[in-house]
């Protein structure tokens, strides 16, 4: 069943009530406040990548209390085992049973900060619980709950003694962006105090209809012309001169996901060709791995993305519903 217009027009405007009020704690964020709730909308995690001091655990914290959701930071390095993130069983000798101990993953919000800090083993369990939405110890699956969303963090700056995320990793993010410095006019606002703390933000949605908001995005239209779009676009990368592997279906879904979240968050019942351009960069960039030749001379995925959009032409009229 498609989304009806008075479902998509409440949406809209929970979807904004809720941008609002994170941004009262990270003040001239707004598209990223909104890419990111995009993504959690669409049942997908961020990989934010920034230098220190940006306000990332400020965001995970404000979307966590505008949801009435649990938070969690867990701080990756190298000596992190994956039992530290999952949870492990501990003997009980008074009962004579293994109890079964949480880890910080059990938890609405995750914010794994400088997740490449941590040993490949250990990235890989924190991946998995991301795809897979449970933990499995000693044979028992248990689900880490919903909504679930987790914010890895990566500084682009400093690379001493960290292990860079496989691409096929990179891949299970449904989106990469960045917070960077605020402006001028948000600083001065920042410095004078104009910014909330977290723990006073008022919840603007219980964690329940947030779940039947993803279950209504979901059901918004995407006509077979804009879905031809998106598939054009992902053909275009893989025969890119200066890219080595292009985007996959896993991609290609991805931004047909975030496409439909994205059109529910204006207001619409369908689709655009608009909805598809404005996530394309944040859904596909990450994916992509350049040759080295096209690295050198300067390339970025980025860059890339931008020029097929410009390359690959948009429909022009939509099909009848």
């Amino acid at each position: 069943m498609t989304i009806t217009q008075e479902q998509a027009t409440w949406f809209s405007q929970t979807f904004a009530q809720i941008a609002d009020n994170v941004e009262r704690a990270l003040l001239g964020k707004r598209h990223v406040v909104e890419l990111v709730l995009t993504a959690m909308l669409s049942d997908g995690h961020v990989l934010l990548e920034d230098v220190p001091g940006t306000g990332k655990t400020s965001l995970a914290r404000a979307i966590a209390q505008s949801v009435q959701g649990t938070n969690t930071r867990i701080q990756f390095t190298p000596d992190l085992l994956p039992g530290d993130i999952t949870g492990i069983s501990v003997y009980d000798q008074k009962q004579g049973v293994f109890e079964f101990h949480a880890g910080p993953v059990f938890a609405n919000i995750v914010l794994a900060d400088e997740i490449n800090r941590a040993s490949p083993k250990t990235q890989a369990a924190l991946l998995e619980v991301m795809e897979e939405g449970h933990v499995t110890i000693d044979g028992v699956s248990r689900p880490v709950g919903v909504p679930f969303l987790v914010l890895a963090t990566q500084n682009p700056v400093e690379q001493a003694g960290t292990y860079r995320l496989p691409e096929a990793q990179l891949d299970r993010f449904l989106m990469r962006t960045s917070l960077g410095y605020p402006d001028h006019a948000a600083t001065v606002r920042i410095l004078d105090g104009a910014a909330v703390a977290t723990e006073e933000l008022s919840p603007i949605i219980t964690p329940q209809a947030l779940v039947g908001m993803a279950d209504l995005a979901a059901t918004v239209y995407a006509d077979a012309l804009v879905l031809d779009y998106i598939a054009r676009l992902v053909d275009a990368t893989r025969s890119a001169d200066e890219v080595r592997l292009g985007i996959s279906i896993r991609g290609a879904l991805a931004l047909t996901r975030s496409g439909r979240a994205r059109a529910a968050t204006q207001g619409r019942t369908f689709v655009t060709p608009d909805d598809v351009k404005a996530l394309a960069v944040p859904v596909l960039a990450h994916r992509l791995i350049l040759h080295a030749e096209a690295e050198f001379d300067g390339v970025t995925p980025e860059a890339v993305i931008g020029q097929v959009l410009l390359d690959v032409e948009p429909p022009t009229r939509r099909e009848a519903v």
